[in-house]
């Protein structure tokens, strides 16, 4: 008997499909902890929801190539998914959501590389791996580098405002000018543009046609941008707050300056990634 190579088809989805569902009930718990971080008041992760999607057509794009590939077993796949549910299973013990998340994506891999071999998992590697950018980090974490960053990018824009001649003083997170002062809280700390953009600019290192030096240089400009355009939407509202009123600076104004400011980070992150190629 002639043994056939078997290639990646749509009957040998079935087998995964199953235990999909397994998965899908294994890790409800953590599907609704992300869920509401996702959807939370003032969230950091409102990207969240799209990642998934994004992955799939990252690993639909590739499907042409991905039916050529002959299936195979790695070892390594059971090892993973073991080790993943040794996580999971830890975690939630302990409540401790956000390394279940990462066990989810553990599972994830060994459940590709067990049913579809070490090539499949290659090039599907990336999409796997940019499911990382929906699991929310833990609040303690969170908090602290916004504090962190939300005092750095005050001194900035302090700094900044002084060097164009308006004068202003930085207490701690405010900014104090001769007529108005802003306050950088939490949410106007950068910290959710940042995460965005990261996960942005990972799929524009991803795409690009170049070396893998400057794809990781690509990857590592969105953090300078991130910093750089808040501290520029900061000093803008300073500047209106300090020269027609605090009024003008909030409302609509405020939220417009977020979006305008991140749409100006991709820009200048996509110049960036053309400068490189």
């Amino acid at each position: 008997m002639k043994a056939k190579t078997q290639n990646l088809q749509l009957s040998n989805y079935a087998p995964l499909m199953v235990l999909a569902v397994l998965f899908l009930i294994i890790y409800a718990p953590i599907f609704w902890w992300m869920w509401e971080r996702w959807f939370a008041r003032d969230s950091y992760y409102t990207h969240g929801i799209l990642v998934p999607f994004v992955s799939a057509y990252l690993i639909w794009h590739k499907r042409e190539l991905l039916k050529k590939i002959p299936l195979e077993s790695s070892p390594w796949g059971v090892r993973l998914i073991i080790f993943g549910i040794i996580i999971h299973f830890f975690s939630a013990m302990f409540r401790i959501y956000f390394t279940s998340g990462f066990s989810m994506l553990i599972v994830m891999s060994g459940l590709v590389l067990n049913f579809y071999g070490k090539r499949i998992f290659k090039e599907t590697a990336f999409a796997l791996g940019f499911l990382v950018f929906m699991v929310p980090l833990p609040m303690v974490v969170v908090t602290h580098i916004s504090f962190s960053l939300k005092l750095y990018v005050a001194h900035l824009a302090a700094v900044v405002l002084n060097n164009i001649h308006i004068p202003a003083i930085e207490d701690g997170s405010i900014i104090k000018m001769r007529h108005a002062y802003v306050i950088v809280d939490d949410v106007c700390s950068g910290l959710r543009s940042l995460i965005s953009l990261t996960a942005l600019g990972s799929l524009f290192a991803y795409w690009m046609t170049s070396s893998k030096i400057k794809k990781i240089i690509l990857f590592l400009t969105t953090i300078p941008i991130a910093v750089v355009t808040n501290v520029f939407r900061i000093v803008l509202l300073a500047v209106i707050s300090e020269v027609w009123g605090v009024k003008y600076a909030s409302g609509l104004l405020h939220e417009l300056s977020g979006l305008s400011v991140f749409a100006l980070a991709c820009v200048l992150l996509a110049s960036v990634g053309k400068l490189l190629e």
